[in-house]
């Protein structure tokens, strides 16, 4: 589909910087930029609807609430056929004032149906990102291995060290 840039973007519009929570969607003006740097409509009722469906599927990727939890945010929408080059496209057509918030859905959607857990929450508790594991064995754990994951390996090394008794 494509919107998987979308998705992820969107799940990481809440993050911790310098230590403390931020949302990148906080009010209509961060919401409307946003939503024009991703190619969505920006409108206010856009913008609603967005932070709904990023709270919808944050807490659905954390395992918090059922997949179902995200039906609402798709009503109303459909595929529309129209040929072109000789061949059937499928258009979406979502919701008016839910076009973003549709398509991070299906992507979400796109991504669970594609085949595993690829999408999940960075293993660092102090992280409020997310991942998309695209490796092979499907065993990434941190948003960053530069950041997240050199801190909890440094973390669990510090814990190993003053576990061990002085000789």
């Amino acid at each position: 589909m494509g919107f998987e840039k979308l998705l992820i973007d969107l799940l990481n519009s809440t993050p911790v910087r310098n230590g403390a929570p931020e949302d990148d969607l906080a009010d209509v003006a961060a919401g409307r930029e946003w939503l024009a740097a991703h190619g969505q409509p920006a409108s206010e009722e856009e913008w609603h609807a967005l932070r709904e469906a990023r709270a919808v599927l944050q807490r659905i990727v954390r395992g918090e609430d059922p997949a179902a939890t995200a039906a609402p945010l798709v009503e109303g929408l459909s595929y529309r056929a129209h040929f072109a080059d000789d061949e059937i496209q499928w258009e979406l057509d979502p919701a008016p004032g839910h076009s973003a918030a549709s398509r991070a859905v299906l992507a979400w959607a796109d991504l669970t149906k594609a085949g595993g857990n690829r999408l999940r929450p960075c293993a660092n508790p102090e992280c409020r990102l997310f991942l998309i594991d695209h490796s092979k064995p499907n065993s990434a754990r941190w948003c960053s291995m530069a950041v997240c994951g050199n801190r909890m390996k440094a973390r669990r090394h510090y814990q190993r060290s003053r576990a061990e008794p002085a000789e």
